[in-house]
C-alpha cells in the first residue's frame, strides 16, 4: 500500500501542477470538521496532507474542487445535520461532474451510514473512516483518476503515525493527541466502535510535537484523549516532561475519565506551573443507579472524593463536567440527583445533553420511556440550576487579577478583546488588537453566568 501511496502521491502532484498551470491558480478545497476538538486535529492532518500534494483551502464551497466533511458520530442532530450539508451538494455535482465530494471521520466509519451514502447519496465519491487516513492519496486519486466511488471503512487498531503535518488554522492554540480509541465502552458511547482500541503516542514523540509547538510561538497546548488518563506511559509523568519544556506557555487536557482521574493528578496539577488549574471531568449522571446503567465504572462517592481532594488544596480549583439528561429508564427523582450535584460541586460551567440513542450500543437497547419532550424540560431545569449556580460561583474572580490568552476580538465590537483565564472561563476588555495571541494581565470586574469581564492592569 505504501508504494501504491506514493505513487498515488505523485499522480496527484503532477495533477495539481497541471490544473494549476492551465487555470492560474491552485485546485482548492473545502474541508469542514464537525464535532470534538479530536476531530479538529483529525481535519488538519487531513489538510496537511493535501497541502502537500498542491491543493490550497477555501471557505466557499463553490470555489471548491473538493469537499470533505469530517463528521461526528456522537449525537444524532450531529448526523441529521451533515445528511444535510450532503445533499445540498447534489445540484453543485451535477453542474460540475469534476467536484470530488468527500465524507470521513467518525460517522462515515459507521457501517450502516457508509451503506446509506452508498445508496443513497451518489453524488459523494469518497467514503472513508478514522482508520484510513494513511490511504487518503491511492483513495483521491482512485476517484480523480477511475472515476470510481471508494469506500474505505478498514480498521488498524495499532499503528500510529508520526508523519503527519498538520496544516493548523490556529496559530497559538494547538491540540496534541496523545493516544486514539477507548476501552471504557459506555452503554451510550459509539466512539469505541468508531475510534477503536486504545493507542497510545509515544512520549517522546509527544514532548518533541509540544517543544516545537512552543519554539513556533504556540502559547496554549491542549493534550487530548478519549480518556487521557489511560495514556499507557503514564499521564501524570508526561505533563511533568511536558512542564520542564522552556517558553512562556500553558498545558490543557481532556478529557478525564473519573474511574481513572488520581489523586497523582490532582498532585501533578498543583507542582506543575505550566498546567493550567482546571479539570474536566465528565459525571454525566448524579445518580449511582443510572451510572452502572451506563457502565460509567464509578460511584457518586468516588467522583465527589477526587473533587474534595482538589479543592482541600485550593477550595476555588476549577472544574467542569459533561452531563446527560434522560437516560433510559432515568426517573425525575435521578435527574435531580444530578442537579444536587451541580450545587455541591460548583461547576465553573457544565456541557449538558439529551440522551442521543447510537445504533450498536448497549443502550440502544435499552427501553426509553421519556419523552423528547419531557428530557427538554429537564434539561431546561439543568441549566437553569447552573445558571443560578456559576452566577454567585463565578464571582470569586472580581476584583482579582487574571492572566489571559487573548484569542480575538470581544462581542462587544472591535474596541472589545477575548480570551480565557487560566480556568478557562471566557474573559472580555477593551484592548488593542496587538495583544492577540499574548497573555496580558487583567483585572476582573463582572461575573456573569458564563463569564467574566474585565479591565487591562
Amino acid at each position: 500500500m505504501e508504494n501504491h501511496n506514493q505513487y498515488a502521491q505523485n499522480k496527484l502532484l503532477e495533477h495539481n501542477k497541471n490544473y494549476t498551470l492551465i487555470h492560474g491558480k491552485q485546485p482548492l478545497v473545502y474541508l469542514k470538521s464537525f464535532g470534538c476538538q479530536q476531530n479538529v486535529s483529525d481535519g488538519e492532518k487531513i489538510k496537511g496532507k493535501l497541502a502537500e500534494i498542491g491543493f490550497g483551502f477555501t471557505d466557499f464551497l463553490e470555489r471548491a474542487q473538493v469537499i470533505i466533511y469530517n463528521t461526528c458520530a456522537v449525537r444524532e442532530n450531529a448526523e441529521d445535520k451533515v445528511f444535510g450539508y450532503i445533499g445540498d451538494l447534489k445540484h453543485m455535482k451535477e453542474n460540475n461532474p469534476e467536484l470530488v465530494i468527500g465524507i470521513c471521520g467518525c460517522m462515515a466509519q459507521q457501517e450502516h451510514i457508509a451503506q446509506r451514502i452508498k445508496e443513497t447519496y451518489r453524488q459523494v465519491d469518497l467514503v472513508f473512516g478514522t482508520f484510513a487516513y494513511n490511504d487518503l492519496y491511492s483513495m483521491l486519486w482512485e476517484v480523480i483518476d477511475n472515476k470510481k466511488r471508494v469506500f474505505n471503512l478498514t480498521e488498524n487498531n495499532i499503528d500510529i503515525n508520526e508523519d503527519f503535518t498538520q496544516l493548523r488554522d490556529n496559530k497559538v492554540q494547538a491540540f496534541v493527541p496523545i493516544m486514539y480509541g477507548c476501552n471504557n465502552f459506555c452503554t451510550y458511547c459509539i466512539v469505541p466502535y468508531v475510534r477503536g482500541r486504545e493507542r497510545s503516542r509515544k512520549p517522546d514523540a509527544v514532548v518533541k510535537e509540544v517543544r516545537d509547538l512552543v519554539n513556533n510561538g504556540y502559547k496554549e497546548i491542549t493534550l487530548l484523549g478519549q480518556n487521557v488518563n489511560s495514556y499507557s506511559y503514564g499521564f501524570p509523568e508526561l505533563l511533568r516532561e511536558i512542564n520542564k519544556i522552556g517558553g512562556e506557555f500553558r498545558v490543557r487536557f481532556m478529557s478525564s475519565h473519573p474511574k481513572d482521574a488520581s489523586k497523582e493528578l490532582i498532585d501533578t496539577i498543583f507542582e506543575c506551573d505550566k498546567i493550567c488549574n482546571h479539570l474536566h471531568l465528565p459525571l454525566q449522571s448524579g445518580c449511582d443507579r443510572i451510572l452502572k446503567e451506563m457502565n460509567r465504572k464509578y460511584t457518586v462517592d468516588d467522583y465527589l472524593e477526587i473533587v474534595d481532594y482538589a479543592r482541600n488544596k485550593d477550595p476555588e480549583f476549577s472544574f467542569t463536567t459533561d452531563l446527560i439528561v434522560g437516560f433510559p429508564g432515568e426517573t425525575y427523582e435521578e435527574f435531580c440527583m444530578t442537579k444536587d450535584i451541580i450545587k455541591r460541586v460548583k461547576y465553573d460551567n457544565i456541557y449538558s445533553f439529551v440522551y442521543s440513542r447510537r445504533s450498536g450500543t448497549k443502550a440502544a437497547e435499552f427501553e426509553d420511556n421519556i419523552s423528547d419532550k419531557q428530557k427538554g424540560l429537564w434539561l431546561r431545569e439543568l441549566l437553569l440550576e447552573q445558571r443560578e449556580t456559576s452566577s454567585v460561583w463565578l464571582s470569586r474572580f472580581v476584583g482579582r487579577e487574571a492572566v489571559v490568552l487573548v484569542e480575538g476580538e470581544g462581542r462587544k465590537g472591535e474596541e472589545y478583546l477575548t480570551g480565557k483565564n487560566e480556568e478557562n472561563i471566557i474573559v472580555e476588555f477593551k484592548g488593542s488588537k496587538e495583544f492577540i495571541g499574548k497573555f496580558i494581565r487583567v483585572r476582573i470586574t463582572k461575573a456573569m453566568n458564563w463569564a467574566l469581564e474585565g479591565e487591562l492592569v
